[in-house]
């Protein structure tokens, strides 16, 4: 292939649908494109001409107009166009113009339809019309879907082999070089297909068995033998063997089944590794489980604090392992309540027990079962309504000084902006919190706007769950009657836009520490959290999580039909790219933040997220017209 073609589909290669289509069909691509130039200002296509091209843009825009004359879409380097009338009647439906000098690839009608016919994703990104945002959160749910961590996962690096002639010593040699705690033991021929395999030279060879530091102390040293000792003469017989593409726990199984603490891993019949029963247990301390259960186990809260950096690594290895954002945020969420639970035993045990009843609140993302790595705490106390401040206040006091001190020391640091049960405001008793919520939807100040976005996502963490039922139960029946309230949050959450300029470009953080970075968070999650909360309060719903929230729109009138999945999407890839970035920060011993450059984005991401923000920018303009002011309306 000469440089050229190569140039083509290198290009295309990066960005969807082409990004995944195999060697074979991205070289038929770049084999029969034609390449035309056009001018600012000259038409691509023209409404009802004959098309029998598949359009794509190697450099420059494109402006797609629907029949009428109205604007239908912008489109940039990497997009696609012109698919809608090669699947109908080969007629120009949306006409085109280049708005810059554009550089288009026409990939001829016969090696669209075969891409179609031979690739099931790009078929389903073009047949079904489908954004670039959905096929992607489609093709990572049906990932995750399908997720088995494999034994695979848990090798370091390949196997030492040595042939069966090698002598015990220096076989020992190789081991200690190697740090190895085992070799395996291979000759030259096969008598064994199911141990077989041949090698990068095409030799075949044959696995023996393998030797552990265990068999050199009982087979070598302890018996005397002779450092010149063949080890194909103390291996023994018995290979117990696991595939790679076995789940850990299945290798788990095959040790303990077979009393053996060295699995070698084969691929076909390759070796390919040797796990140790170590290995396993590194890896599930790095579990959920592991962490969740080690947690209580802990008696004070340097021990709980030393967890911390279990927390990152088992952050890192279910980002690694593609969990999706929900498991990922409900993972991390679980943590931080079990700290938080173990912080209240441990205060409880200090302090003797409450005096009256209680139910420790959290909001937020950990409410949200939305946490991220990168998270401050927001909690509250909701007391029991025989709480007597003179009395019982001094209690209640220490108790949120010992949960807020020992979460901060387990990397929960304190809220910025004082949201934590230590402020007297957010210690009160179930009917103070009850006037609160009443008087915040009833008069909706700036300030009470505020505590809504932040109490208005609610958990119930410890104590006297059924407090936290009553709030929510109040919410759930005030807001949808409450439509003032509705429209000064609505209002309220455009202060946060996503970062789009006027075309095609993200408009970067000035704030010194993160110039020409984009706060993934702050212009992107918590504006959307922000815009689904709205719309759930209108609709009454009790779930605390957004993505149920969504589900609950869903079946309303409020949005329309298909948009509620478009926000989940868009939600879903940028909490991924969010979570994404956070990993990489840990594995390159940075501290995470929310924050990216756009330039160190691969381009198909950052196509991406430019779909996602732009979902989230039409749905913030629709806010202000589905929530109208009430004066508004009377006025007309």
């Amino acid at each position: 292939m000469d440089v050229e073609l190569l140039e083509i589909r290198q290009h295309m290669g990066r960005f969807p649908p082409f990004d995944g289509l195999s060697d074979d069909l991205l070289d038929t691509i770049a084999e029969q494109v034609e390449v035309s130039y056009f001018k600012n200002g000259s038409a691509i296509l023209v409404l009802n001409e004959t098309l029998n091209d598949l359009c794509y843009i190697r450099s420059g825009a494109v402006e797609v107009y629907r029949s009428k004359g109205e604007l239908h879409n912008r489109l940039g380097e990497g997009d696609i166009f012109g698919h809608f009338s090669l699947l109908r009647n080969h007629k120009v439906r949306f006409p085109a113009e280049a708005i810059e000098d554009t550089l288009i690839y026409f990939i001829p009608d016969a090696v669209f339809q075969r891409l179609c016919e031979d690739d099931d994703n790009f078929a389903d990104f073009v047949e079904l019309e489908r954004p670039r945002l959905e096929t992607i959160a489609e093709q990572q749910k049906k990932s995750n879907d399908m997720m088995v961590t494999r034994i695979r996962k848990l090798l370091t690096r390949s196997p030492v082999m040595v042939e069966t002639s090698t002598s015990v010593q220096l076989a020992a040699q190789q081991m200690s070089e190697a740090q190895a705690s085992a070799l395996l033991v291979i000759k030259e021929g096969s008598d064994n297909p199911r141990f077989s395999f041949q090698d990068s030279k095409g030799r075949t060879w044959q696995m023996c068995g393998i030797l552990t530091d265990s068999d050199f102390r009982t087979r070598v040293v302890a018996e005397g033998l002779s450092p010149q000792t063949p080890v194909g003469e103390v291996i023994s017989s018995r290979l117990i063997t696991v595939q790679s593409d076995a789940s850990v726990n299945e290798a788990m199984l095959t040790m303990l089944r077979n009393n053996v603490h060295h699995l070698p891993v084969l691929y076909r019949q390759r070796p390919v590794g040797v796990v140790h029963l170590s290995d396993i247990i590194r890896y599930e301390t790095h579990s959920g489980l592991y962490l969740v259960s080690n947690i209580f186990n802990q008696s004070s809260v340097q021990g709980l604090a030393r967890l911390a950096s279990d927390v990152r690594a088992a952050f890192v290895r279910m980002v690694q392992e593609g969990a999706n954002s929900q498991m990922v945020g409900s993972a991390l969420s679980t943590v931080g309540r079990s700290f938080t639970r173990r912080l209240l035993e441990m205060a409880e045990a200090e302090l003797g027990p409450p005096p009256v009843p209680y139910c420790f609140m959290v909001n937020g993302s950990m409410a949200r079962n939305e946490q991220s790595i990168v998270t401050d705490q927001d909690n509250a106390l909701i007391l029991s309504d025989e709480f007597n401040p003179e009395e019982h206040d001094a209690y209640f006091l220490a108790m949120a000084n010992i949960v807020s001190d020992g979460l901060d020391a387990c990397g929960y640091t304190y809220c910025k902006g004082d949201v934590m049960a230590t402020n007297t405001q957010w210690r009160q008793p179930l009917s103070v919190w009850k006037r609160y919520f009443q008087d915040w939807m009833a008069n909706p100040t700036p300030e009470r706007l505020l505590h809504s976005s932040i109490f208005f996502d609610l958990d119930s963490c410890y104590g006297e769950d059924h407090y936290v039922e009553a709030l929510q139960d109040q919410i759930a029946l005030m807001a949808p009657k409450s439509p003032l309230f509705l429209a000064a949050m609505a209002r309220n959450a455009l202060n946060r836009t996503p970062p789009l300029g006027f075309f095609r470009t993200f408009v970067m953080e000035q704030d010194g520490k993160h110039n020409n970075s984009i706060n993934l968070k702050r212009r992107g999650t918590a504006p959307m959290v922000d815009l689904v909360r709205i719309h759930a309060l209108a609709c009454g719903s009790k779930a605390q999580n957004s993505f149920q929230r969504l589900n609950d729109i869903s079946h309303t009138q409020l949005l329309a039909t298909g948009m509620s999945e478009k926000l989940s999407y868009a939600f879903e890839f940028l909490c991924m790219s969010r979570l994404r970035h956070q990993m990489i920060d840990l594995q390159e011993d940075r501290l995470p933040d929310n924050n990216i450059e756009p330039e160190n984005v691969e381009d198909s991401e950052r196509h991406t997220l430019k779909d996602a923000f732009q979902v989230l920018s039409n749905a913030q303009k629709f806010l202000k017209f589905r929530y109208p002011m009430p004066a508004q309306r009377q006025g007309r």
